[in-house]
């Protein structure tokens, strides 16, 4: 019985700490899709990314924003042109993890301790 506890326990701890795939060099450059919803409204974020900027399509409208990679799942978005103070603002940005051709992913203000999730595609 001891053995078996002994055994049991550290499979236990691994299984508990499991974070599902994060293949995130997948992911750093390409056209994504970001699908969520406002006020019972579906919106949708159109976005190309390569090695230094991102290019986002919202509603028309378009924003580009340098990339700075923290690393492979980590990085930061910084508004080229932004029209007001809040917008100077970076956002953090942390994949969490990833499957087939979507990932998970965090994000917040930097320096803020709110944070927000969402599912990007890949297209």
């Amino acid at each position: 019985m001891k053995r078996f506890l002994f055994l049991l326990l550290p499979a236990l701890l691994l299984t508990s700490c499991y974070e599902g795939e994060r293949n995130c060099a997948d992911f750093k450059t390409g056209k994504f899709r970001f699908e969520y919803e406002i006020n019972g409204q579906k919106k949708v974020t159109e976005f190309t990314r390569d090695d230094k900027f991102e290019i986002e399509t919202f509603e028309g409208k378009i924003d580009t924003s340098t990339v700075r990679w923290i690393n492979d799942c980590e990085y930061v978005l910084q508004k080229v042109n932004p029209k007001n103070t809040a917008e100077s603002k970076g956002v953090h940005m942390k994949i969490l993890n990833t499957k087939g051709n979507t990932y998970n992913f965090e994000f917040s203000i930097v320096g803020d301790t709110q944070k927000q999730k969402g599912t990007v595609t890949k297209l």
